[in-house]
């Protein structure tokens, strides 16, 4: 396979990705997405959890349908967000929060590292 027709496949798997989360936000996760959300996050808990689907829905629908030209662009967006997003990871991580079957410190500290793949792939994929 070449070299562009694995990052065409990684983008379109990574926004694709991004839609499916964004969609459990809005619906049947709300409830472990709330556990991520650090308790300094200025709004209630549940629309942190609503925006952030709607901008996973929106990055990720960018990134599979974005042209060539701007790809870039929506790739760094993609991976600011993934930091932007990183210190909820922190937060189940220090505070003990079960969700999506990180019912551990363990699992939750590989999730971790996880976060920077993430940034990686967004800017990897759309250059």
């Amino acid at each position: 396979m070449k070299q562009q027709d694995l990052k065409t496949a990684g983008r379109i798997l990574l926004g694709a990705s991004l839609v499916y989360a964004g969609i459990s936000h809005l619906t049947f996760a709300r409830k472990e997405f709330r556990a991520q959300v650090p308790d300094f996050i200025p709004l209630k808990k549940d629309d942190t959890v609503v925006y952030s689907g709607i901008a996973e829905i929106a990055l990720g629908a960018a990134l599979i349908a974005t042209p060539q030209e701007h790809r870039p662009k929506i790739g760094k967006f993609a991976a600011a967000f993934f930091t932007a997003v990183f210190p909820g990871n922190i937060t189940q991580y220090t505070h003990q929060r079960n969700a999506f079957g990180l019912d551990t410190d363990k699992k939750r500290l590989v999730r971790l590292f996880f976060q920077p793949v993430l940034v990686w792939w967004a800017l990897a994929s759309t250059r």
